[in-house]
């Protein structure tokens, strides 16, 4: 019995040749204009470019960078110090590597004055996950709503209160190249007081005034008062005149009882507080209160020489992260006293 002879398989032909062609090209073209801008071909998860998609600065440009967009974190509302903001990983599966974010952060007084003062600025690699920054700047990383989604979060903890601040946020990718500003402006709350203390310097001070008042007793008052926070002060002066005004009021006893030069250097500590958190500080009742927030805070596991994460995609690096609890304390303010 003879061996069976095998034929080899036929060969396509020309009608299915140019089909599985075209097919390849339109699938080609269609990744290429949905990751690349059509000037350029996908190779695994980059864009090879095309010669004419070229900045002026000569880096390919044909998977062009997003903007980030900067927001405040949902879970802590700002408080007189402290700030929280997040934004959404812009890195996608296919095209540029997103190789670090750079926030910035100042005090402006007044939005429309020119940047004179460029605040400081923090890279979210070099110095925040690497542990090199301030204490008072902290950043995460967790899992997004979708897959392949990261959300990085900063949470700055030393703001000045009842202060206008501007936060900008640039991405970096992988050929140096910054992507457009994404930019947050938000004021701080009002001063922490505490109102039993304001109320007993306000005591404390009519009976240093009360009756005739020594020399020792005009430098004690004059000492108390200088002591305090501006905002303190401010509290004082209130409970001051609500129940001994009769007897004259605050700014008239301090010039009487300590003469007009003191007396203008106490009062003109409060100078600086905002209408709006003098209106706040006359309020019948102020409480305090300490909430409890969760936060996320990152370090890098595997750092390597200095610069070398320019090159790299931060997503694929390895962080170490935990949750922690940050006490943040507000006050409440109402006409009436609250439980």
């Amino acid at each position: 019995m003879s061996s069976p002879y095998i034929l080899p398989p036929a060969a396509a032909s020309l009608p299915e040749r140019t089909q599985t062609n075209s097919e390849r090209a339109f699938k080609c073209a269609t990744m290429s204009s949905y990751w690349c801008a059509g000037k350029g071909d996908v190779i695994d998860n980059w864009c090879r470019c095309d010669l004419s998609a070229f900045s002026k600065d000569g880096l390919p440009n044909c998977s062009p960078l997003r903007q980030p967009i900067l927001h405040l974190a949902p879970y802590l509302e700002p408080s007189s110090t402290m700030v929280a903001l997040e934004w959404t990983d812009i890195e996608p599966v296919i095209g540029y590597k997103i190789s670090d974010y750079v926030i910035q952060h100042k005090r402006v007084e007044d939005p429309s004055e020119p940047d004179v003062y460029t605040g400081e600025v923090l890279s979210l690699m070099e110095d925040l996950f690497s542990g090199l920054g301030s204490g008072c700047v902290v950043a995460g990383r967790r899992a997004g709503e979708h897959p392949h989604s990261l959300l990085y979060s900063v949470l700055f903890k030393c703001l000045e209160p009842d202060s206008l601040y501007k936060f900008t946020l640039h991405a970096v990718d992988s050929r140096g190249s910054l992507s457009e500003a994404s930019f947050v402006s938000v004021r701080t709350s009002c001063p922490m007081v505490d109102d039993r203390r304001a109320e007993e310097i306000a005591d404390k001070v009519y009976n240093l005034y009360n009756g005739y008042t020594s020399g020792k007793e005009q430098q004690m008052a004059y000492n108390t008062l200088m002591e305090v926070s501006p905002p303190l002060l401010y509290r004082v002066q209130h409970h001051y005149n609500s129940h001994y005004e009769k007897f004259g009021d605050f700014v008239w006893r301090s010039e009487d009882e300590l003469g007009p030069r003191k007396a203008s250097l106490i009062l003109r500590r409060v100078d600086h507080i905002s209408h709006y958190c003098r209106s706040l500080l006359c309020s019948s009742h102020i409480q305090s209160r300490t909430d409890t927030v969760p936060y996320v805070f990152c370090r890098v596991e595997d750092r390597g020489p200095a610069g070398s994460t320019r090159h790299t995609s931060l997503y694929d690096s390895r962080l170490s992260c935990m949750e922690k609890l940050i006490s943040v304390q507000r006050n409440t303010y109402s006409s009436t006293k609250l439980r």
